[in-house]
């Protein structure tokens, strides 16, 4: 739930601050992308923390070489990503690829919710909780990269 919180927060603190006058935020599309960086970074950043990250490396599916190495890469392409979310010049290609990205995780988050695994000492949520967060997040992606 926490990126959900971040990607909606995020974007509504960044449209709120372009109607208060910061012009690079004047407007949905450069406030989504502020929000939707947001979630990457704390979802990026929770791949290399704690706990969060022998999770998240519990929750590649069986069968995948070296799981480790997996979501270290993941993190770094999602924080990468965010960066390049908030580069006008990048923000489309970089929307892009992060919504790929989470297309190519999606089978970690079914793999996930059948195992019955947790993350932050919480139960994963279930698929369909979980499939509808993905289809909000892609959407996101999907708006910055294909809007004006």
């Amino acid at each position: 739930m926490a990126p959900l919180i971040a990607l909606v927060v995020g974007t509504a603190l960044a449209r709120l601050a372009g109607l208060v006058g910061v012009t690079a935020l004047d407007g949905w599309h450069p406030a989504l992308r502020v929000g939707l960086a947001l979630m990457f970074v704390l979802t990026g950043v929770a791949h290399f923390v704690g706990q969060r990250r022998a999770d998240l490396i519990a929750m590649v599916p069986l069968g995948l070489p070296r799981p480790e190495l997996l979501v270290t890469l993941t993190g770094v392409l999602e924080l990468v990503g965010a960066v390049g979310l908030l580069v006008p010049a990048t923000a489309r290609w970089a929307a892009a690829g992060l919504g790929l990205l989470m297309l190519a995780m999606f089978p970690a988050n079914v793999s996930a919710a059948r195992r019955g695994l947790t993350l932050a000492g919480s139960p994963v949520p279930p698929l369909g909780r979980r499939t509808a967060l993905q289809v909000a997040f892609v959407a996101a992606a999907a708006a910055i990269s294909f809007g004006p």
